[in-house]
């Protein structure tokens, strides 16, 4: 693997966004006509083998051990401008949302309130 190679966003410091992030990078993967059948069926065995009641450790510990390594190899092996791609493409859009979600000081507006069942 290549040691600049990023495998998740540079959204580390988020645990939750981070992994949203990677998912909604892996579906944009599979979606990818440029990404080839064989390779797309790892995501899609890990799913399988994640929902299957089998097992072959510890239940739900190995399930997630299984859908970490085959969602990792899935990103390592896929070609690497490809995910540079969408990953700048995923990162453009939340850096647009966080933008428009910003609240400015213009926008709030400074009124009295009274709270209900309060005199």
């Amino acid at each position: 693997m290549d040691p600049k190679r990023r495998l998740v966003s540079k959204y580390q410091g988020d645990m939750f966004g981070g992994f949203g992030m990677q998912i909604r990078l892996i579906v944009r993967l599979m979606a990818d006509k440029r990404i080839s059948l064989p390779l797309k069926a790892l995501p899609v065995f890990s799913l399988v083998y994640f929902i299957s009641p089998l097992d072959f450790a510890i239940p739900l510990v190995d399930d997630v051990f299984v859908l970490w390594l085959a969602n990792t190899l899935f990103l390592d092996l896929c070609p690497p401008e490809i995910v540079e791609e969408h990953r700048a493409e995923l990162e453009r859009t939340e850096e647009h949302k966080k933008k428009e979600a910003k609240i400015e000081e213009s926008d709030i507006i400074d009124a009295p309130y009274k709270e209900k069942g309060k005199g």
